[in-house]
């Protein structure tokens, strides 16, 4: 078995383990993908998938197969990843990893900058929280990671912005008044390490935990849920650049005076820098934040 489309589709069937999910992504009706699947098979010697009625599971011989047709494809784009950086034209594919948050806020007008300058790069996109991005960049899926918080980083880290924090409500105007409210305290879940920043400054101001908490999965419904007056929560600036006008936004300080904030940075590796896609994406985020501040 050489050719290429045939490894897709064992790639898409093991991904998917359903032969509609599967015929759907492959553009192919299930009859057609279920005789090609039969034809690979009889190539390789073997059962690959068992079919079900609850859908498709690999046999030992089909995990093998698979591990080794998602290596040669992983490799047949690193390779055109290298041609398409021998070209003159800024081309190929630009994969990207980014925190929730940023891929909300900031990277829209980025990306929309370098689609109109660069049409001929297809953008991959991931996002998630900073830890599920750093597993991304170590797992090689992906050119940049663009995270928040300080990493541990050995490879490129490219500082992007810093963004400060706030306590924002529509009643409340100084920190003490929580202690009087009795509405809650809206959180949003979070990498641990931006929750626990949350707490130690609570505890230090505070001494005691708010009388009320509500916990969102989303920044975002955090934020829709304090503009409509059902609590109070702490943001990041990056989020609260159209606030309304009756929002109060007050600042958070560290023990040393100095305003709490929120750092975003650009992370990949040496090998990915080379390429002329990932150079000029970063060129043109370096143009933006100068533009910017």
């Amino acid at each position: 078995m050489s050719s290429i489309s045939e490894f897709q589709l064992l790639s898409v069937l093991a991904q998917e383990m359903n032969m509609r999910k599967a015929a759907e992504r492959l553009f192919v009706s299930q009859p057609a993908l279920s005789q090609r699947l039969q034809t690979i098979e009889k190539e390789w010697g073997t059962r690959l998938f068992i079919r079900s009625q609850k859908g498709l599971s690999l046999t030992p011989a089909g995990e093998h197969v698979v591990k080794f047709v998602d290596e040669v494809l992983v490799k047949q784009e690193k390779v055109r990843e290298t041609i398409d950086s021998l070209q003159a034209e800024v081309s190929g594919t630009l994969k990207i990893a980014v925190a929730s948050i940023v891929g909300q806020n900031w990277l829209p007008k980025v990306l929309k900058k370098f689609i109109e300058k660069f049409p001929q790069v297809k953008i991959s996109l991931i996002t998630g929280w900073s830890s599920e991005i750093l597993k991304c960049l170590y797992d090689d899926q992906v050119h940049i990671g663009i995270i928040r918080g300080t990493p541990e980083w050995k490879g490129i880290k490219i500082h992007l912005f810093s963004d400060l924090l706030y306590m924002v409500d529509k009643e409340i105007s100084k920190p003490e008044q929580v202690l009087e409210t009795d509405r809650p305290f809206i959180q949003f879940k979070s990498d641990s390490n931006y929750y626990q920043e949350i707490q130690d400054w609570w505890m230090r101001h505070f001494k005691t935990a708010p009388k009320r908490t509500v916990v969102v999965d989303q920044i975002e419904t955090c934020k829709q849920m304090t503009f409509n007056g059902i609590g109070y929560s702490i943001l990041p600036s990056i989020t609260l650049n159209r606030a309304e006008k009756d929002i109060c936004k007050i600042p958070l300080y560290n023990e040393s005076g100095e305003q709490l904030r929120r750092e975003t940075w650009l992370l990949g590796y040496d090998s990915a820098f080379q390429l002329k896609q990932v150079q000029a994406f970063v060129n043109l985020v370096n143009e933006h934040i100068t533009e910017n501040h």
